[in-house]
């Protein structure tokens, strides 16, 4: 019974490992270089650049509302928003017209269409050749005008964005905290003007490295990213929007370069569904939100303590085996540093045996 007792206690006992001083300078360089090399990057990398102390939160809840203005004038007429900014709900993606191609005066009616590809199609089927086919289908094809805009470089877009982070219960805009009169007379600056989010559509497309004549002629895809990385332990003056622009599409792209689509007027001319065909060029605008948010919290500082306690062992692992297996009169050293126990410990009942060191 007293033996059963004196596991007990043993086991209650405190063990510490044999620590052997080598006195080798090149080996002890290596082991504090180690060292220090461990803590730079846990001190510097994980605690100061990832901020691992901080619980963090990514991709906020974001909502965007557009509004473009401007007038520009053509030749034959004057282009307000309601005609070249589409959709017109002020959405996050929208495009504004720089260029048109008309076809006006389209009815339903039986019409030629010449190509040598619909000719073949046609001779196939009735037997003799023709000069060209004809169709059931809305005439005439030819494109009739071409129409710029050499005004849309001064177009100003107001880009109105609020983030939302669930978890930290917090919520801010791009927009100052003014009346509505802040917004009537000032421009985006990055400096002076931050919290100004009002955009000339030239501004844009040159700092996303476009040229604007070209990019108006074919049309482009232009991106206006917003980044939020808010540090919530500081205060909210410090979690500040961040502007980039990029263009989006692949403009060394033979096939289907640039950014266009189609969309038709119909009215009515002498009784007959009439409609103007219109082609349309533009710049397209896709804002797109990011953001990442942290604040201190005792749980991932915990555990990236832990982690970098323990890996400052990784020196002394590292120099035991360049000691051990590398260096001279290594059997000395292995000898010194660990014990052998020679033969069997009989165990009667709770009562341990002797040991031979």
């Amino acid at each position: 019974m007293m033996g059963c007792l004196d596991y007990f206690w043993e086991f209650w006992n405190y063990e510490t490992p044999k620590v052997i001083v080598v006195k080798k300078r090149n080996l002890g360089v290596i082991y504090r270089l180690v060292q220090l090399l461990i803590l730079v990057y846990f001190i510097w990398y994980v605690f100061i650049i990832q901020k691992g102390y901080q619980e963090s939160e990514s991709g906020p809840e974001s909502s965007v509302i557009t509004k473009v203005k401007g007038v520009s004038r053509s030749q034959h007429k004057v282009w307000d928003v309601e005609e070249y900014v589409k959709p017109p709900e002020g959405g996050s993606v929208f495009s504004i017209i720089t260029r048109v191609q008309v076809t006006s005066s389209q009815t339903q009616d039986t019409c030629p269409e010449v190509g040598i590809g619909r000719a073949k199609y046609f001779t196939s089927l009735i037997g003799y050749p023709l000069p060209y086919s004809f169709i059931s289908k809305v005439c005439p094809f030819i494109k009739r005008g071409n129409t710029n805009h050499p005004m849309a470089p001064e177009f100003t877009i107001l880009i109105k964005n609020n983030i939302h982070f669930p978890r930290f219960r917090f919520t801010k805009g791009n927009v100052k905290d003014n009346d509505d009169s802040y917004l009537k007379s000032c421009t985006f600056n990055e400096t002076t003007g931050l919290y100004c989010p009002i955009f000339k559509l030239g501004f844009i497309v040159e700092q996303a490295g476009e040229n604007f004549t070209q990019l108006a002629e074919k049309g482009g895809v232009i991106g206006v990213i917003i980044n939020w990385n808010c540090n919530l332990d500081l205060p909210d003056t410090m979690c500040n929007p961040r502007y980039s622009f990029r263009r989006l599409d692949p403009k060394w792209a033979q096939a289907s370069s640039g950014y266009n689509y189609r969309f038709a007027k119909y009215y009515k001319h002498r009784g007959k569904s009439t409609r103007t065909l219109i082609k349309a060029y533009g710049i397209r605008i896709d804002v797109i939100v990011h953001g990442q948010a942290g604040k201190f919290s005792l749980i991932p500082t915990i555990i990236n303590l832990a982690t970098a306690l323990t890996s400052v062992g990784v020196g002394s692992f590292l120099c035991d085996w360049i000691l051990l297996t590398f260096m001279n009169k290594n059997e000395v050293y292995s000898a010194r540093k660990f014990d052998q126990v020679v033969g069997r410990v009989p165990l009667n009942g709770c009562r341990w045996g002797s040991s031979h060191l």
